[in-house]
C-alpha cells in the first residue's frame, strides 16, 4: 500500500469518528443546555467535545498544518498525545462519577478523582518533557510512532501515552462492565449504552495491543509497521463510534421509545374518536406543525368532552348486563369491561340520533369511560365481538333473541 493511499484510508476514516461523535453531541446538546447545571451532563458534553477534538488533530491533514504552523517537525505527536491523554482522564472521572452518583460522593471517590487528575497530568508534563529532549527531526504523519521506536526519549514517550491509554481502558471497561452486571440496573437502554461503552473501550484495548506489537517489533528488529498504520486507525474509529453510540443510546432509545408510545396512543384512540366525530360533525382541527404530544391531548380531550354529554344517555343495567355476556363469551375482566362500555356508548349513540318519546335522561357517573378510553377504543376495533356481546346481553333480559 502506498503512502498516499494510507493516507488518504486514513483521514477518510479518522473524519468518519469524527462526524458520529459529533453528530453525538448534537443530539446531547440540547439537554445538556437546558440542564446545565447538572455536572454529568457538562461532563459528558465536554468528553464528546474533547473526543471530536482527538480525532481532528490525529488526521494526517491537520497533523502536517501544525507541524508546519508551529515550525517545529513532529510536535503534532505530543499535542496529540497530551490530547489523547486528557480524553483518557474525562473517561475515567466521568465513569466513576457516572457510577457512584453525585448524591453518593464519598470520600473514596474524591480521592479516586483526585488521584485520576494528579496522575494524568504528571502524565502530559512528562510527555512534553520527553519531546523536547527527543530528537525527530524528520515529519512522520501516520509512522512515528514506529519510526521513532527505538529513539531515545521519544521511545519512552510513546511507550508512556500508550500505556496511560491502555491503563485507561481496562479500568475503564472494569467498570462499565461491573455496572451493566449489577442487579439493580434496570433501565433498559442504559444497559444497552454500557454495553455499546465497554465495546467502545474494549476496542482500545485491542488498539493498544497493536500499536504496542508494532513498536515491539521494531524493538526486535522486525518491521510490523502495517499494523500501525493500516490496523490500529480503523480500530480507534470504530472504538469511538461505540464510545459515542454509547453516550447517546440511552437518551435517543428514551426519546424514540416515548415518540412510539404516544403515537400508539394515538392511533388506539382512533375508532372512538371517529366514533365521537361522526355525533358532533366535527373533529379536531389539522395542526401540521403540532407536537405529536399536543396531537394526542387535543384527541384525548376531545373524546372526553363528547362523552360528557353521551354519558347521561349511557344505559348501567345494559353495562352490566353486556359485562356478564363478554365474561360468559370467554373474555378476560379487562376486556370484557371494555367491551361492555363500548356496547352501551354505541347504544347511546344510537339513543341520541334516534330519541324515543319516552326516552328520559339518567344521572349516569362517566367517570369510567373517561378513565378507560383507551380499552374501549380498542374494544371498538372488534365489531363481531361487540355484537356477540350485544346478541347476548339482550338475550339474557328478554330471554328471546333480539330481533336483527
Amino acid at each position: 500500500m502506498g503512502s498516499a493511499e494510507t493516507l488518504g484510508e486514513s483521514s477518510v476514516a479518522f473524519w468518519i469518528a469524527t462526524a458520529v461523535l459529533a453528530t453525538a453531541l448534537a443530539i446531547k446538546l440540547p439537554t445538556i443546555i437546558r440542564l446545565w447545571k447538572d455536572p454529568l451532563l457538562r461532563a459528558v458534553g465536554g468528553l464528546l467535545l474533547l473526543a471530536c477534538v482527538v480525532f481532528v488533530f490525529v488526521t494526517p491533514s491537520t497533523i502536517a498544518w501544525t507541524n508546519r504552523v508551529t515550525g517545529v517537525p513532529n510536535v503534532a505527536a505530543p499535542l496529540v498525545y497530551s490530547l489523547l491523554t486528557a480524553f483518557c482522564a474525562s473517561c475515567l472521572l466521568l465513569i466513576i462519577a457516572w457510577r457512584d452518583g453525585l448524591s453518593d460522593r464519598s470520600a473514596v471517590t474524591r480521592r479516586a478523582q483526585r488521584w485520576v487528575i494528579a496522575v494524568y497530568s504528571g502524565v502530559i508534563i512528562a510527555l512534553w518533557v520527553l519531546f523536547a529532549l527527543a530528537d525527530v527531526p524528520v515529519e512522520r504523519r501516520i509512522d512515528l510512532d514506529t519510526y521513532y521506536a527505538n529513539t531515545p526519549y521519544m521511545r519512552e514517550e510513546i511507550l508512556l501515552y500508550l500505556l496511560a491509554h491502555c491503563t485507561t481502558a481496562l479500568i475503564t471497561s472494569r467498570l462499565i462492565w461491573n455496572w451493566v452486571s449489577a442487579d439493580g440496573l434496570l433501565d433498559s437502554w442504559l444497559r444497552w449504552g454500557l454495553m455499546s461503552l465497554g465495546a467502545g473501550y474494549g476496542m482500545n484495548l485491542v488498539f493498544d495491543a497493536v500499536k504496542l506489537t508494532a513498536v515491539t517489533a521494531r524493538w526486535t528488529g522486525h518491521d510490523l509497521d502495517w499494523l500501525s498504520t493500516g490496523v490500529a486507525p480503523p480500530v480507534a474509529c470504530l472504538s469511538a463510534i461505540l464510545i459515542a453510540v454509547g453516550f447517546i443510546l440511552p437518551h435517543v432509545g428514551q426519546y424514540l421509545h416515548d415518540r412510539w408510545r404516544i403515537r400508539l396512543a394515538h392511533n388506539q384512540l382512533r375508532p372512538l374518536y371517529l366514533l365521537m366525530r361522526s355525533v358532533s360533525g366535527e373533529g379536531v382541527p389539522l395542526l401540521l406543525r403540532a407536537r405529536p404530544e399536543l396531537r394526542l391531548t387535543l384527541r384525548e380531550t376531545f373524546i372526553r368532552d363528547m362523552l360528557l354529554p353521551l354519558g347521561r344517555r349511557i344505559d348501567e343495567d345494559l353495562r352490566r348486563r353486556s359485562y356478564d355476556a363478554a365474561l360468559a363469551l370467554g373474555h378476560p375482566p379487562d376486556k370484557a369491561k371494555a367491551l361492555a362500555a363500548a356496547v352501551t356508548i354505541l347504544d347511546a349513540v344510537d339513543k341520541r340520533a334516534r330519541p324515543r318519546p319516552d326516552e328520559g335522561m339518567q344521572d349516569t357517573d362517566a367517570t369510567d369511560l373517561l378513565r378507560e378510553i383507551g380499552p374501549v377504543s380498542c374494544a371498538l376495533r372488534h365489531p363481531d365481538a361487540i355484537e356477540a356481546v350485544r346478541a347476548r346481553a339482550d338475550v339474557a333480559t328478554t330471554g328471546t333473541p333480539a330481533p336483527g
